[in-house]
């Protein structure tokens, strides 16, 4: 193997790039009434979006129909290999099937396109062939050809497949905003990831209840609020009245402020030393908006109150960073 120059590495690369690109942006012409023909039939579709490719395309497929299902059109991949051996029992009348494949003319894709048109249901296909014999069978073709690959050799598909994944995006893109689909929505199909937990998750499903949480009453001494500060492990204490109304919050820089200044601890109440007028979260709150606040603020940790200013909870930070909210 003959050692390549790294200047020629990294121009080989753009050249890549640089191909790739092109090919996307000639799409750009291709986005015409096949295109809105195509978003029609997945839009009147009471089933769903079957995706089928061979090979390279199939991979294409596979991803495509993964962004899709998960931005409000119900989609899945069929092999079309197996679509012959009974996969092609996955289609139903109501589904709208899209086909892949950059010539148009692949064996296993024409074999069960008459079984396709049999069951009725639209075809789109997606080629780089618009006279192939694919492309003539369907109900929409749309033309995902490429001037050439960046391959070399132009051999191994590359600004190909980049074409049809980009226009695949491109359709999926647009039916999501033809749906109304909102980032609630894409959140509720996301919710083991960082945005489904960041869209979902409420201050109620994260915050510290009952026994856990710390609190106090006005009048007892200082020194009484920093053993509920330590046992309760959230950096504050909250102090209420006998109906749990909150009055207000002690926090740990609240004491080290108090201390410089030669606070006798226990002569002194946590009343005298409270902030009153402190910062608040409701259980309805997204846990994100909690964040927030916090860090708007800069403060660690927030009493929970209901509508009528009554504690419910605590949170502070931890409890977000262990949620994977920051």
């Amino acid at each position: 193997m003959t050692e390549m120059h790294p200047d020629k590495l990294k121009t080989l690369a753009i050249a890549v790039l640089d191909t790739e690109a092109d090919a996307v942006r000639a799409l750009r012409d291709r986005v015409d009434e096949d295109f809105v023909a195509a978003c029609r039939h997945m839009l009147a579709c009471k089933g769903r979006v079957v995706i089928t490719g061979m090979g390279k395309s199939g991979h294409i497929g596979d991803k495509i129909a993964a962004t899709m299902a998960s931005t409000g059109t119900p989609s899945f991949f069929m092999h079309p290999g197996e679509a012959s051996h009974g996969d092609l029992g996955m289609i139903t009348p109501q589904d709208v099937v899209i086909a892949l494949s950059n010539s148009g003319e692949t064996d296993e894709i024409l074999t069960i396109v008459p079984l396709i048109k049999r069951i009725g249901v639209p075809l789109i296909a997606m080629t780089g062939n618009p006279g192939s014999n694919l492309a003539r069978e369907a109900d929409v073709h749309i033309d995902i050809s490429v001037e050439k690959e960046a391959c070399p050799l132009g051999l191994a598909p590359t600004a190909s497949t980049t074409a049809t994944l980009a226009m695949g995006d491109a359709l999926a893109v647009a039916l999501l905003e033809a749906r109304g689909f909102t980032a609630d929505d894409f959140a509720r199909s996301h919710p083991g990831g960082r945005l489904g937990r960041r869209l979902l998750l409420h201050v109620g499903d994260i915050m510290h209840k009952g026994g856990e949480i710390p609190t106090t009453r006005e009048s007892v001494p200082l020194a009484e609020a920093l053993l509920e500060i330590t046992r309760k492990g959230l950096g504050m204490t909250t102090v209420i009245d006998d109906t749990s109304q909150l009055l207000g919050v002690f926090t740990d820089g609240d004491l080290r402020r108090v201390l410089d200044q030669g606070i006798d601890v226990h002569k002194t109440t946590v009343g005298e030393l409270m902030t009153r007028d402190c910062q608040t979260a409701r259980e309805s709150m997204l846990a994100v908006e909690a964040l927030h606040l916090m860090e708007e603020t800069r403060i660690n940790a927030l009493p929970v109150v209901d509508d009528g200013g009554r504690l419910v909870g605590a949170l502070n930070m931890h409890d977000l960073l262990r949620a994977g909210v920051v």
